[in-house]
């Protein structure tokens, strides 16, 4: 059965119409890939991927300026990615930018996202390595609040076995919040504490008195401020120190006079530690007073002498004159 002039048209319109919508799929992903533009290679090394694959696009300060060339496992701890990025915005690169991986939105596609850096440092160029960040992964950040709930659900069991306590008045501050006396008993310490504290005050205010009084000129640590007494006081030191000396001096001399009295040298060691002669000297003054007695006595009888008594008398008529 031969076709119609209409059916042909009509299966030449499908034709038309399927390879352009398929011409503009091939160039819409291959825009998307950058598979028709001029690329150059970036690389970043990640200890984690998480879940990132050939395609994804990379992003640079929120734009998409390339996608994922390939993804090389070096070892079990270094992945190789590299990056096709349009030549174009290589010179907005630095070689201190930081490369991440992340999500496109909630539940995206993994892409890669250029951080730009903060110093001033020369664009990249094709082939070099910029920095990497590996994020926590979306599994260790559930296994992390996972940890979390559960430490919260074991503090908020102890919370509540806590304020049970309080509110049966157990412990230190359940008896504190049940028991009026102590309740009582701590204003009163309060109050005696807060009366106290008034107290104290009151004397460090003194205090600060007092020594903001010490430098006025009518107290004594006042006047040693002054610098002719302080002059004065240090020229009395000096004369204390020179006497000192002397004195000292003096002793020493002394010392040594009192050394040769007990050593037995001179005449005062002889006489205070000879027996001897300290008897001899006694007998001696002894006969002395005993002789001065018996001359009175002879005075006294040569005066009552007729042959002296003139002798006498013309003595005491001399004497007289020379008293008036």
């Amino acid at each position: 059965m031969e076709k119609t002039d209409q059916q042909k048209i009509r299966l030449g319109l499908f034709i038309i119409i399927g390879s352009l919508f398929f011409l503009a799929a091939i160039y819409f992903v291959g825009n998307k890939q950058n598979l028709f533009g001029n690329t150059s290679n970036l690389k970043a090394v990640f200890g984690n991927v998480s879940g990132l694959q050939v395609g994804n696009n990379v992003r640079y300060a929120g734009m998409d300026i390339g996608t994922v060339k390939s993804i090389e496992m070096i070892n079990d701890t270094t992945i190789n990615v590299a990056m096709a990025i349009e030549d174009k915005m290589l010179v907005h690169i630095k070689k201190d930018a930081i490369a991440t991986i992340g999500s496109d939105g909630l539940v995206g596609n993994m892409i890669i996202n250029i951080i730009p850096g903060k110093g001033n440092a020369n664009a990249v160029i094709p082939g070099d390595i910029i920095q990497s960040y590996s994020k926590s992964s979306t599994d260790e950040m559930l296994k992390t609040l996972d940890v979390t709930n559960k430490n919260a659900a074991l503090l908020t069991a102890d919370l509540l076995k806590i304020t049970h306590e309080i509110n049966n008045g157990n412990g230190t501050i359940g008896t504190l919040l049940k028991d009026s006396m102590m309740s009582k008993d701590l204003k009163e310490t309060i109050k005696n504490l807060k009366e106290t504290t008034q107290g104290t005050t009151a004397s460090v205010n003194n205090l600060n008195k007092m020594i903001l009084s010490l430098n006025q000129k009518d107290n004594v640590i006042g006047v040693l401020k002054d610098k002719e007494v302080a002059i004065k006081v240090k020229t009395i030191i000096d004369n204390l120190e020179k006497s000192s000396g002397e004195i000292d001096k003096v002793v020493t001399n002394l010392n040594a006079t009192i050394t040769n009295i007990k050593e037995g040298k001179g005449a005062l060691n002889y006489l205070s530690n000879d027996p001897n002669l300290v008897k001899k000297i006694d007998s001696t003054m002894i006969n002395l007073n005993e002789a001065s007695y018996k001359l009175n006595e002879n005075l006294e009888a040569l005066k009552h002498n007729f042959l002296f008594r003139g002798y006498f008398k013309k003595q005491a008529k001399e004497k007289a004159k020379q008293e008036k």
